[in-house]
């Protein structure tokens, strides 16, 4: 199970250059075996900054495959909170290291993104310097948005096949970008890897080695680039440096031994696992959490932490939740956190992950949901119900005009991840539901997150609505979905309302 350190609620693999290769090893022969996609990301404190307020982006990173310490900073909190990570793994050096083992194993990579023959030149290069390196394909499209970007390059990439491909779109597109349309392209290895490529060509000058050590590499890129780089230097600083003491404080305070010991017991009911943990978890009960959390997952992937007697988490424990939810997830299940001590959960918000994990009541409400809800959440449940609007309705200047004033609307429940998994169903769904009646309420009560696929599927649903004269309204986003709509300005083209009754009243 991988070993993950939170830093500002992003999980970071502990792991040195070596263990990342021989991971993205295994994720090859994994992806060429089931057709199964990772993605990885090279995590610097930039990232980190960009994903407290971009709720997708958040998302990308804690459901990575993945996640490298791409910058010195992260190595330096994860010592200040007492979990040490292995070291620095930079994309930089990652991708020739990649390349040198690429051309040993016969595997190819394809260059995707940079400036217009940049990528082509970093190719030659990598190919030059390690012979027998097979190139798959290179690509650099002109820059627009994720989801205008031209459809072909995926049909172009999937004729490829490669084994690994490199996006140089930089953060946030290029995660973004992997996350809603990995899956389709079915690569086994997808990395966002930034600005490499112009240092592989040495468009852009890395720092020396001793500054590299010494973890000064942004002292090098600020002096050679200032007039770009010095306010995103000086936000990432005071947003980077505030949240990570904010951090450091709430996890100091569980630093004191315990007179209870922990304890990790399983509990396995039916098709659930319960983990009843107890007492301060810190690093030191990682590696037995681990084994009884693997024994879970051996018998279901819907598990459920019982937190009742739990005191403290430390940044590894949480990590390690982390993990196992991802695990969880891949295999169709889920982790769902009950009875959180008000402690432990305003630590889990302070770290944006409130959201992240399914969290109920207690345990008797996990298995509830462990049985029922679990599915609902990806399957597009229930099935949609017809509310009359009496008779009602009036076009906004975003709707298309009403065909007739005595519609009725359909009310239709979106799931709680809306993301590249979920989004082709719901969009499919909501299509043939307009196909018979054009007046639609997509619900978001229940969704957590909006990714960049839920953004195009809601896009699609909202013109094939206005193209049958009729209208969607959108309604009961919570704050992190309307701040993804807000971000790509889709709160000009939606029609948003607060809740359904609202929806349902005349303009």
């Amino acid at each position: 199970m991988r070993r993950l350190i939170v830093i500002l609620g992003i999980p970071i693999d502990d792991l040195n250059m070596e263990q990342a290769l021989d991971r993205i090893e295994e994720f090859i022969q994994v992806g060429r075996s089931t057709g199964k996609t990772h993605q990885i990301a090279t995590v610097n404190a930039d990232f980190v900054v960009k994903a407290m307020k971009d709720p997708e982006l958040r998302y990308l990173l804690q459901e990575a495959d993945m996640a490298t310490a791409d910058g010195m900073p992260l190595v330096w909190g994860s010592r200040l909170l007492g979990v040490t990570l292995e070291d620095r793994v930079a994309g930089a050096d990652m991708v020739p290291a990649l390349a040198e083992r690429a051309a040993k194993n016969g595997h190819s990579l394809y260059f995707l993104g940079a400036a217009p023959g940049i990528a082509a030149q970093a190719a030659t290069m990598l190919q030059d310097q390690h012979p027998g390196l097979i190139v798959a394909g290179v690509k650099s499209p002109p820059y627009t948005s994720v989801i205008d970007m031209d459809p072909g390059i995926i049909d172009e990439i999937k004729a490829a096949n490669p084994d690994v491909l490199l996006v140089a779109f930089g953060n946030p597109k290029q995660e973004k970008w992997i996350g809603m349309y990995g899956r389709e392209l079915g690569v086994p290895v997808m990395i966002g890897i930034g600005g490499t490529l112009d240092f592989i060509t040495g468009n852009t000058k890395r720092a020396p080695e001793w500054m590299q050590r010494a973890g000064l590499e942004w002292l090098h890129r600020l002096l050679n680039e200032p007039r770009r780089l010095w306010k995103r230097y000086a936000v990432d600083l005071v947003h980077f440096g505030t949240f990570f003491l904010r951090q450091w404080w709430a996890m100091r305070k569980g630093n004191v031994p315990t007179a209870v010991l922990p304890d990790t017991g399983l509990l396995l009911v039916e098709d659930a696992a319960v983990l009843n943990l107890q007492g301060k978890m810190m690093v030191a009960e990682y590696e037995a959490f681990n084994q009884v959390s693997q024994e879970a997952l051996a018998y279901t992937s819907h598990i459920i932490v019982n937190l009742a007697r739990a005191e403290f988490l430390d940044s590894s424990m949480i990590g390690a939740l982390i993990g196992l939810a991802k695990q969880a997830r891949d295999a169709a299940g889920d982790v769902l956190l009950a009875a959180v001590p008000p402690t432990i959960m305003q630590t889990l918000s302070l770290l944006r992950l409130d959201q992240f994990f399914v969290i109920v009541a207690d345990v008797n409400e996990g298995l509830a949901y462990s049985f029922g809800e679990v599915e609902t959440a990806v399957t597009i449940q229930p099935p949609p119900t017809t509310i009359a609007n009496n008779g009602a309705h009036q076009a906004t200047d975003t709707e298309a005009p009403a065909k007739a004033l005595d519609a009725d609307w359909i009310v239709y429940q979106a799931p709680r991840r809306l993301d590249a998994i979920t989004a082709p169903d719901l969009t499919e769904a909501c299509c043939e539901l307009l196909a018979s009646n054009p007046y639609l309420i997509l619900d978001l009560s229940e969704t957590t997150l909006l990714a960049s696929a839920g953004l195009a599927s809601l896009a699609k649903i909202n013109r094939t609505a206005a193209e049958q004269n009729g209208a969607l309204r959108v309604t009961n986003c919570s704050e992190d979905v309307m701040r993804v709509i807000k971000m790509v300005r889709f709160d000009k083209i939606l029609t948003l309302y607060t809740d359904v009754d609202e929806a349902l009243k005349l303009n």
